[in-house]
């Protein structure tokens, strides 16, 4: 099984991020996002760039935050919230 670490920056959530993210799933189902300080250290926009993740790659995916950790799954069919 290969994990995919990835991080969010100063930048924040880009057009090339999303990309990243759909290109790497293509090979993986789970994917490890590390919110750096420079990004966001407040619990509510973490949460809300999750929110964000999930509205931009679709109904198929799924995200668990842990810390400051978002991490995301690719299922095969679409979840119900």
């Amino acid at each position: 099984m290969v994990l995919i670490k990835l991080q969010i920056g100063k930048k924040g959530l880009t057009p090339g991020f999303i990309e990243t993210l759909k290109s790497n799933f293509k090979n993986t189902e789970n994917i490890r996002v590390s919110l750096l300080p420079s990004s966001t250290r407040d619990r509510k926009e973490a949460k809300q760039l999750a929110e964000k993740i999930l509205a931009e790659l679709g109904e198929n995916y799924t995200c668990n935050i842990i810390g400051y950790t978002l991490v995301l799954r690719k299922w095969r069919k679409a979840r119900s919230k």
